[in-house]
């Protein structure tokens, strides 16, 4: 691979690598070998050529402990020579190929052809004694004979306009992605080392010779080589395929690669290669190279391919392929015994009613065509007694083809095209302003989701509390303090340990910065436990940069990093005499039973008893707890020098023995908004818990100060410990019903491990004590909340404070780690239900009408009173326009006044069955009036039986005008689908659909008076135009009859839009599914549906593929080219032909046998493959699932 990728570098870069060979003591291509070797190999060559990694750190003019001097010069001259990194972006679609997709759909395409014959045989004049053919009536008008191809090119000149209006929504759509992107980009930061600093820089500004700081987490952005590292483990899975962790040291593995994910310690390490010149970014370079010719040839298989075997793992064609996520592909190897996950609920719905609305419009559109063509051939010859001759047949056709071109008309009308159209509006507009309230949706199909939400699992620090933590009270030397305490009451021994303890058993990457404007706080930069601790030492008026800078973390003996499992952090370090000093920190209850002695007010340590240690707990740690603090327990131990080297592997032996320096208590503000958010999610019918890792005295105290618990009430908190005690069974084994009898009432879960949160969810979404399935939301920041986030319905993880891997396994990103943010999505998703309810029953008023309307009118006046560009025209209004209209009304708070819908409802609700109904007889009625007896109420010709090639009726224009008008009125109506009366409240919040009803009506007036031949209107007085408003206003009043109506007297009126539920689905359909982790509503009912109407669902190319981008859940701009979705190293591993099979990677501290203990409940559950559960079931995703996945803690 290296060589061909190394064949590919342009010539000029060999030369100019030769020219700064001397300047910088080791090449390009030198630096590219070196990280093709693995483990003993890489070491050998490391030492061989540059003696060991301080060595190829002054080949490379770099300090380990200083970094770069980070001068601009230096850092331009390293990417002129060893490249930038980022991955040049693929061209994205030019206008031309858009236009070219557009033009691909099944509708357009007939009225294309439809338009062209219409427009040939208009130019075609049969001699003028054949003029009669009988008695068929054809207009004589030499004129309006010549303007007969207008009909066809207005048809023609519509579809254009449809085509157009399509390629730039998906072009400025792609432009909108990049822009996205780029931001995106810029805003993923990483942590290095310069001039001694160390700082975050844009990934794009690494360049190699930076030292860079890893730590748990972190998804690699460049390759490098490590200098040092504290029990660091990676997940190399994504490069590899190997699903284990891989131990990292600068011994015998110190090769770190770009994409892969730290899982475990943190460490610092050299950058050697970035960009093209990555491991990653060299495969992407041979892809690259490929990848332009193959891609037509890709997506002509992959349409194969799905046709061929629809029971096969769902593969995305076109462009969407290019955005395919591995952890998708890998999640199909997940715990295969789980029931299945629904997803796309709302699209299922969708797509089942679109497809049955489409299949009534197309016998609707079939019968019109055999009605005319039969009128017209009985009424010619057999009631006339025409005889047949071949001249007349060019007069013929165009009949035909005039009868098709209804036809066509009435499909068109029939089709809700603004359908997709409607949800890609509701949701782009709905993802771009969740944007500005902090929600980053990487999964669109979550932002519908959260609106049916009825339980919220939530962390508590820094997402119901600010995370902002200072120490407020100390346990130290035999006194409690309630405030923090002048250094002068503190024995110098003790302050000593304090201070020593804490600054080097703090991660180097936590610090105070001082504040950036003057009566500010300090900056707390880090993990904000170790930042309050750090300010303690501020506090006491004392310096720890001093031993940091004495004591740099090479000089660490042995680092036990914080996790979990340990709930403790322990650092070793060397004295000048030989022995060995080691400070612990952690969770008291955990510390103190492995603490033989404490400190005391003399300075000295003495024997620390049972009886004290209790009186501690009872005393000291509860008492903080209750008061909602954080507690954390510090202490040390000394090996002696004469001992020896302790075995560091046998960790029970070595943190054991210790001696209590002092306790702490951490205060950690319940951010202000947090219990109003608690109080709506409550009243909306949503339940909030609490999932943390803190002691249950603290969760408690929040959890009353939140509004979680009420005094008073009879919800249960329960720790880790107890909570497995009641779910498990004697074998140890988790029971369904034991979790149903707990978590209704479970409100707090304090002390919980991963595994807990990861069982709690799993059980609330599997459980059927309730008559509705519980729909999940989960936050989650850590690496090992992984598994959690991806099996909730909704997964949110924290912007500021999540892990990379937190990130990608979730489906929301809350950029300011705030609950009050959740509670904005769940309204916005309740919004997009709604606004597509409003568009449904707005739409099908209009396709009730519409189709009623033509096919009536073509049966009885052998021509549709509507034209088929003034359909066109109607279809514009109806779909686009509403779409846009409707589907952009802002969110209330008047949302949250009601329960989650749940899975069950329809779409179509009752009430909403009722508007539709009630407004459509009333448009009958006013059109057939106009109809048949319009010619004599305005004492105007009749438009009824005119000729072929006859002008345009004013008829025939009041009852276009008059139906458009009632059309726009009836928009405000539709706002409405609750049976409201005020249709006109907050209108003006919403300026979108002001505009476009004001600017319907102006280009309603100019086509019907400007408009002429090819919109067959004439222009109407002004008496005709104010009947016709009139008309159209009273549509409002009618609404607001309509409404009068009590829906408990219409039981007889069907709902519509259900969705298939689980336990309707075949069992035959289950078993092609069992391979596949969730139930894909949506692509279910594509499936059943393989009829023009699924296509003709797509009127719009870009409405085709955001049903995809649902079906798969994946972005927001799924399907659409994302070059810039390569543009850094973060998102290389996001593309499928990194697709390795069985790449899971093992979560640490996660139950090896957590598979095992899930029984298969009795929904879904796969009798069939017992014992088949891969080892690698944690379900974490190796890489990212989208280009929006990582915003790094900076954001």
């Amino acid at each position: 691979v290296a060589d061909m990728a190394n064949n590919s570098l342009s010539g000029s870069k060999h030369g100019q690598a030769a020219n700064h060979d001397m300047e910088f003591g080791c090449s390009l291509q030198e630096l590219r070998s070196l990280m093709e070797l693995r483990g003993a190999e890489a070491t050998a060559r490391l030492s061989e050529s540059y003696g060991d990694v301080s060595g190829l750190c002054a080949r490379l003019r770099t300090s380990p402990v200083e970094g770069l001097e980070g001068k601009s010069e230096d850092i331009s001259r390293r990417q002129e020579v060893f490249g930038r990194n980022v991955i040049p972006p693929k061209k994205p679609k030019t206008f031309v190929q858009l236009v070219w997709e557009a033009l691909q759909d099944v509708t357009l395409i007939i009225l294309e052809v439809a338009a062209i014959i219409s427009l040939g045989l208009s130019f075609y004049h049969p001699p003028d004694r054949l003029c009669l053919c009988a008695r068929v009536s054809v207009l004589h008008d030499e004129g309006e004979a010549e303007a007969g191809w207008i009909e066809g090119a207005a048809i023609l000149l519509s579809v254009v306009c449809v085509v157009l209006v399509t390629a730039f929504n998906d072009w400025s759509k792609e432009k909108q992605f990049r822009g996205l992107q780029s931001r995106i980009e810029q805003e993923q930061k990483f942590t290095v080392v310069r001039g001694g600093q160390v700082i975050q820089v844009n990934l794009s500004e690494m360049v190699v010779g930076d030292i860079a700081q890893v730590k748990y987490g972190d998804l690699l952005p460049t390759d490098g080589v490590l200098i040092q590292g504290n029990d660091l483990k990676i997940d190399e899975s994504s490069l590899t395929g190997e699903s284990d962790l891989v131990r990292k040291n600068a011994r015998t593995d110190p090769m770190m690669l770009s994409g892969t994910h730290v899982m475990e310690g943190s460490g610092k390490m050299l950058v050697t290669a970035v960009g093209v010149n990555s491991q990653t970014g060299i495969i992407f370079t041979l892809l690259g190279a490929s990848e332009g010719d193959g891609e037509e040839k890709k997506e002509e298989e992959e349409k194969k391919k799905k046709k061929k075997k629809e029971k096969k793992r769902k593969d995305k064609d076109g462009a969407t392929v290019e955005m395919q996520p591995l952890s998708e592909d890998a999640d199909a190897d997940k715990k295969k015994k789980a029931p299945k996950k629904e997803k796309s609920v709302l699209q299922g719905k969708l797509t089942k009613l679109a497809v049955q609305i489409g299949k009534a419009g197309l016998i609707m559109s079939t019968l019109t065509v055999i009605i005319l063509i039969t009128r017209f051939l009985i009424d010619t010859f057999w009631i006339q007694g025409v005889v047949w001759t071949a001249e007349c047949i060019p007069i013929y056709v165009q009949f035909m083809v005039k009868f098709f071109i209804i036809g066509v008309t009435v499909l068109v009308v029939a089709v809700p095209e603004g359908l997709p159209l409607a949800v890609t509006i509701s949701l782009a507009y709905s993802v771009k302003k969740m944007m500005k309230d902090n929600n980053l949706v990487r999964h669109l199909d979550a932002c519908e989701t959260m609106g049916n939400a009825t339980a919220i699992c939530s962390d508590k620090t820094g997402t119901l509390t600010t995370n902002r933590m200072t120490v407020v009270q100390v346990y130290v030397a035999d006194r409690h303090y309630l405030k923090v305490p002048d250094s002068q009451l503190i024995p110098p021994k003790i302050l000593d340990l304090l201070v020593r303890g804490i600054g080097v058993n703090c991660a180097y990457t936590s610090k105070i910065m001082p504040p950036t404007k003057e009566g500010g706080l300090p900056g707390q930069v880090g993990n904000k436990t170790e930042c309050a601790l750090l300010g303690l030492i501020l506090d006491l008026r004392q310096d720890y940069q001093k031993i940091r800078t004495e004591v740099p973390e090479e000089k660490f003996q042995k680092v036990y990093p914080f996790n979990s499992v340990r709930k403790s952090m322990s650092t070793v370090l060397r004295n000048y005499d030989g022995s060995l000093q080691m400070f612990t920190k952690g969770a008291p209850e955990i510390i103190l039973k492995k603490c033989c002695k404490i400190m005391t007010a003399s300075g000295e340590a003495k024997v620390l008893r049972s009886r004290d240690r209790d009186d501690l707990v009872k005393n000291v740690v509860a008492g903080m707890a209750s008061e909602g603090l954080r507690t954390i327990c510090l202490a040390y131990r000394d090996f002696p020098a004469a001992d020896g080297e302790p075995n560091w592997e046998d960790e029970q032996n070595i943190i054991t023995g210790l001696t209590c320096i002092a306790l702490v208590g951490i205060e950690d503000p319940v951010r202000p908004e947090v219990p109003d958010a608690i109080r709506k999610c409550q009243r909306a019918g949503i339940t909030v818990r609490m999932v943390t890792g803190d002691n249950i005295e603290t969760a408690r105290a929040i959890a009353t100060k939140c509004g979680i618990l009420h005094p008073g009430s009879d919800f249960l908190c329960l720790d880790g410990k107890e909570f497995n005690r009641r779910i498990r069974n004697d074998l140890g084994e988790i029971e369904q019903e034991r979790i149903d009898k707990i978590w209704p009432k479970l409100r707090v879960l304090a002390r919980s491990s991963p595994t807990d949160k990861h069982t709690l969810v799993k059980g609330i979404i599997d459980s059927t004590v309730v008559e509705q399935r519980q729909v999940v939301a989960v936050t989650g920041d850590g690496t090992n909340d992984g598994p959690a986030l991806k099996k909730a319905d909704v997964g949110f993880a924290m912007g500021i404070a999540g892990t990379d891997v937190a990130k990608e396994a979730s489906d929301i990103i809350l950029t300011d780690d705030n609950f009050s943010s959740i509670v904005k999505a769940v309204m916005w998703g309740r919004n997009v239900y709604d606004s597509i309810s409003k568009f449904l029953q707005f739409q099908l008023t209009v396709n009730v009408v519409a189709v009623t309307v033509a096919f009536t009118g073509a049966c009885i006046t052998q021509d549709s009173p509507l034209k088929a560009v003034q359909m066109l025209w109607v279809n514009l209004i109806m779909d686009t326009f509403a779409s846009l209209a409707l589907a952009t009304e802002p969110p209330t708070e008047a949302l949250l006044l009601r329960s989650p819908y749940g899975r069950q409802k329809p779409l179509i609700s009752r009430t909403m069955m009722k508007n539709i109904l009630g407004h459509a007889i009333y448009q009958l009625t006013t059109i057939f009036i106009l109809l048949f007896l319009g010619d004599v109420i305005f004492d105007i010709d009749s438009g009824r039986n005119a000729p072929l090639h006859a002008p345009p009726s004013e008829h025939y224009t009041i009852i276009f005008n008059t139906f458009v008008l009632m059309q726009i009125f009836n928009e405000f109506n539709a706002r409405k689908i609750h049976g409201e009366r005020n249709v006109f409240e907050g209108v003006f919040r919403n300026p979108i659909f002001c505009s476009i009803i004001l600017g319907t009506l102006v280009t309603q007036f100019v086509i019907v008076q400007f408009g002429g031949k090819p919109f067959s209107c004439v222009g109407l007085t002004i008496e005709q135009w104010l009947w016709c408003i009139l008309f159209g206003f009273s549509s409002l009043l009618w609404g607001q009859m309509v409404s009068s109506v009590p829906t408990k007297w219409l039981k007889f009126l069907a709902t519509a839009g259900h969705g298939t539920q689980q336990e309707e689905i075949p069992e035959e359909e289950l078993e092609e599914m069992k391979d596949l982790d969730e139930i894909d509503h949506a692509e279910m009912e594509l499936k059943k549906g393989q009829v023009l109407w699924c296509r003709s669902l797509g009127r719009i190319q870009t409405q085709i593929r955001v049903v995809k981008a649902f079906r798969d859940s994946v972005s927001p701009y799924e399907g659409l080219e994302t070059p810039e979705s390569r543009s850094s190293i973060h998102n290389f591993m996001n593309h499928p032909e990194f697709r390795i099979e069985d790449s899971e990677p093992q979560i640490p501290m996660i139950d090896e046998n957590e598979s095992g203990d899930e029984p298969p409940t009795k929904r879904n559950s796969d009798p069939s493959r017992p014992g088949l559960i891969p080892p690698n079931s944690a379900g974490l995703p190796p890489c990212p699932g989208s280009p929006l996945h990582s915003l790094e803690t900076s954001l």
